[in-house]
């Protein structure tokens, strides 16, 4: 390859060439080109690899290390597992969305520069936004376009930012900092908003449920471990994100511990796990770093297993509900049994991968005598338990029969969840594997009797308290309220509030509060237009209904015209 050939751009050719490809070709290109890229990953040595000229500035298009390596590794191999388990399945421009995607992750991973950094952002934002509508309902082109509006605003922020750092400084270097001014204040918000940080988190439950059951595997995986990469790229040891991580893992058991949507539950359960990360990347000790680097490794794997367990439940059954499932195992014993190995890992159960990530965070808490902090962590490993490693897999497998009777998964998405349940009890049965690849050298022995005793009491105590409280446990067919209520009721209710105060002033007050609301109404009716009008000509230009296909060739060319200018 090139030098200056990010292993990204082998994914993005592949999503190209996607839509025209037809039958075996279409599936060697889904499942050949993230195995090429894995191997062109390998092909990266540390360091600058070369430099193009862009206005003024230096761009370094490819920059090696372990720790990207690391990250461009997993999403990799996470693009190729869920290829497999989609490539049946989801549609074609769903796959070359995806496939962009996670050629956005890996081209972040790979980025020498603040500039190729926001660019492969971008490219994420972009096709997460395709993949979320490619779910095909109302529901999820609704939550598209909130997705969209959440992450244009993150990708605001972390540009001005750049932009800041650029002329206060003269370099587009990715170099470690802190919080210390508005420029590096505006890129810790930006990362933080693809991080699913609170309070603009509500992004992620609203987004991924609705995307189809091939979708949210791919969208389970890349957005916020990137930002757990940038956050360790650009703010290690930032004593900010040890509070952030600690509320975000709090934050992310409470609502999964009250949901009753199964794809909802798993959606906070990963605001909880990046909170874990995010408190690692505070702490900042090369001990913290290899544990986030390491557990977001093992996350990908685990929650990826997760989602695509519930995918298959969803498939076979078309219910999504804690409420309307319930003795799946009965006929679905493969794909319970790969849940199950996802739910103990996930509660960092000894001889999985979760046991073997997790403790390298919470240990180093101790090493630098946060007492609040490990006491913290290791009662959010419990709540992980619960939410979880029981509550997910009890309601939807086990508890009172449903009376449904589902298939098992089909062989291709059997095969993706054996892949990746042998992978969470690989490097949880020899994790020195793992961290012979993280970025900082280290003698760290995962087990010894004590811990595996502390931690086994842990999780069978919270085991016996999920059984004891089942009752109280028991989920009803209700919605639980997050903070985007507040743009999606609370602003809608406070501008009808505008309009009714409006009629009723007179004067110079109300006439200029009546010609606000005027310019509100042309704006939305004409341009975002009536999105429940029944003929789809009466709408604005931006709520009409625009073929996915055709939307999602369209950023594919654009992108890619951007693209090769950038390069040339």
């Amino acid at each position: 390859m090139p030098e200056w050939m990010s292993p990204a751009l082998i994914m993005l050719a592949a999503a190209l060439a996607i839509g025209p490809a037809r039958g075996h070709l279409r599936t060697a290109l889904v499942l050949g080109a993230p195995l090429l890229t894995l191997w062109a990953v390998w092909q990266v040595p540390d360091g600058v690899q070369d430099t193009l000229r862009f206005m003024s500035y230096q761009i370094e298009p490819v920059e090696g290390s372990p720790l990207r390596r690391l990250f461009a590794t997993i999403f990799a191999l996470m693009a190729f597992v869920g290829g497999l388990f989609a490539f049946r399945l989801a549609r074609w421009h769903e796959l070359a969305a995806a496939y962009a995607y996670a050629a956005g992750a890996i081209g972040v991973s790979f980025a020498g520069d603040l500039i190729t950094l926001f660019l492969y952002w971008e490219l994420m934002a972009l096709f997460s936004t395709v993949v979320v509508w490619c779910g095909g309902t109302a529901a999820s082109r609704a939550a598209g376009i909130r997705y969209a509006i959440l992450h244009l605003l993150g990708g605001v922020m972390l540009k001005v930012g750049i932009e800041g750092i650029v002329v206060s400084t003269g370099s587009i270097q990715i170099t470690p900092m802190l919080a210390q001014d508005f420029n590096s204040a505006m890129v810790l918000c930006g990362i933080l908003i693809n991080a699913a940080a609170p309070p603009l988190s509500a992004w992620l439950a609203d987004a991924y449920p609705e995307s189809s059951p091939t979708g949210s595997v791919f969208l389970s995986a890349f957005t916020t471990k990137t930002a757990v990469l940038a956050l360790i790229l650009l703010f290690p040891g930032e004593p900010l994100l040890v509070g952030v991580g600690l509320f975000m893992v709090m934050y992310g058991i409470i609502y999964a511990l009250l949901e009753n949507d199964i794809r909802r539950i798993l959606a906070y359960s990963i605001v909880n796990q990046v909170g874990f990360m995010v408190c690692a990347v505070g702490i900042g000790t090369q001990l913290a770093l290899n544990g986030a680097a390491a557990h977001a490794f093992a996350h990908i794997i685990y929650k990826a297993l997760l989602f695509m367990s519930a995918g298959v439940v969803i498939y076979r059954t078309g219910r999504n509900k804690c409420t309307e499932l319930g003795g799946l195992f009965q006929t679905m014993p493969l794909t319970t049994v790969c849940c199950i190995v996802g739910a103990l890992s996930i509660s960092s159960f000894p001889l999985t991968s979760g046991f073997t990530t997790k403790s390298l965070i919470s240990q180093a808490a101790a090493y630098e005598g946060m007492a609040t902090v490990y006491l913290l962590l290791t009662a959010a490993s419990a709540g992980v338990f619960l939410h979880a490693g029981i509550k997910f897999p009890w309601f939807v497998f086990f508890q009172r029969d449903s009376g449904l009777r589902p298939k098992d998964a089909p062989w291709n998405m059997a095969l993706a969840m054996l892949i990746f349940a042998a992978l969470c009890i690989l490097l949880g049965v020899y994790p020195q594997w793992l961290y012979a690849l993280l970025p900082y050298p280290m003698e760290y022995q995962a087990y010894s009797a004590g811990k595996v005793l502390f931690y086994l009491q842990l999780l069978l105590f919270s085991g016996l308290a999920f059984f004891l409280l089942l009752p109280l446990m028991k989920r009803t067919d209700t919605l639980s309220l997050d903070v985007d209520w507040l743009w999606r009721r609370a602003l809608p209710a406070a501008l009808g509030w505008l309009g009714r105060r409006a009629d009723a002033l007179q004067g110079p007050a109300g006439r200029l509060l009546q010609w606000l609301r005027g310019v509100f109404t042309h704006l939305a009716v004409h341009y975002l237009g009536q999105p429940h009008t029944a003929d789809s000509e009466e709408r604005g230009l931006f709520a009409r209904s625009w073929p996915i296909g055709t939307t999602a060739l369209w950023i594919a060319i654009l992108l890619s015209a951007y693209v090769l200018v950038y390069y040339l």
